[in-house]
């Protein structure tokens, strides 16, 4: 199967947001000084459970984000 380009340019486009959006979200979690994230130091569930959820969503955006680079590439070798 062939992606056609503006397909295979929002697939790249969208794993190079995901990856932004997720780092950017792991750096204020950690920085959080609400009480949510930390409680005496301590990483509370709200935490974990955020950390895993930016986890697996950088996992699916560099998935799909290879999958728009590769559909890039494909349509390159093309005539």
């Amino acid at each position: 199967m062939k992606l056609s380009r503006p397909v295979s340019w929002f697939l790249l486009a969208f794993g190079v947001w995901s990856w932004i959006i997720w780092v950017t979200f792991v750096k204020n979690l950690v920085k959080d000084s609400s009480g949510l994230a930390f409680d005496h130091g301590n990483p509370t569930a709200y935490f974990w459970v955020h950390l895993l959820l930016a986890i697996v969503s950088a996992v699916l955006g560099t998935v799909i984000g290879v999958i728009g680079f590769r559909g890039l590439r494909a349509l390159r070798r093309t005539p």
